[in-house]
């Protein structure tokens, strides 16, 4: 259906991801990734969908040249946490800190979408409420060294085995959790191909 809307569009994913483009096949769109190296710096002063927000245009303004049919897409996923943005850890001992301190708690995940057309740039972002059990200290090493959280905001992911052992309470979307708002994304590329 999206597809057939959409057929005159030349639509553009701007991600390395292999869970966003996995979610690009599930909506059944044709599309060709095409990612660009971008520095995630945000200015200190933001907060919570600020910074993905940010982040997101950051990664769609390396983009110069867009076609009168293309829309790029780019996204940026953190985990806010204790008024702190939780990003990828740079190492195990990092991904370790950060599971040990969402363990027992409330954390949000938030993910940032940025559409660009020839004529506009539209953002729109999803958060998601993840409760967390009590962890031990051996859930946690060993989550950390079977699988690989060094590639994913907050250390971890939500469809693999911690996920399945930890997450006590979800209130928004789990799709978002994994790294994109589905169903926005949907929603925004009906309205852009009706423009």
């Amino acid at each position: 259906m999206l597809k057939d809307l959409l057929k005159e569009k030349n639509i553009i994913l701007a991600s390395g991801s292999p869970r966003r483009q996995q979610f690009f096949k599930d909506l059944g769109l044709d599309f060709i990734i095409q990612p660009k190296e971008v520095e995630e710096i945000y200015p200190d002063h933001l907060k919570a969908e600020e910074i993905s927000d940010y982040l997101a245009v950051l990664k769609v303004d390396a983009f110069t040249e867009i076609k009168h049919n293309d829309i790029l897409i780019t996204s940026d996923t953190i985990v806010w946490h204790n008024g702190k943005a939780l990003g990828k850890p740079k190492n195990l001992e990092e991904a370790s800190k950060m599971i040990h301190s969402l363990s027992a708690d409330t954390h949000e995940v938030i993910t940032s979408v940025c559409f660009k057309t020839s004529k506009q740039v539209i953002v729109v972002h999803h958060t998601t409420k993840v409760e967390f059990k009590q962890l031990s200290e051996e859930e946690v090493e060993y989550y950390v060294n079977t699988y690989k959280p060094l590639d994913k905001a907050g250390a971890y992911g939500i469809q693999e085995w911690i996920g399945h052992i930890a997450i006590t309470s979800i209130e928004g979307s789990y799709f978002n959790v994994m790294g994109l708002p589905t169903h926005l994304v949907y929603k925004t590329l009906i309205e852009l191909a009706k423009m």
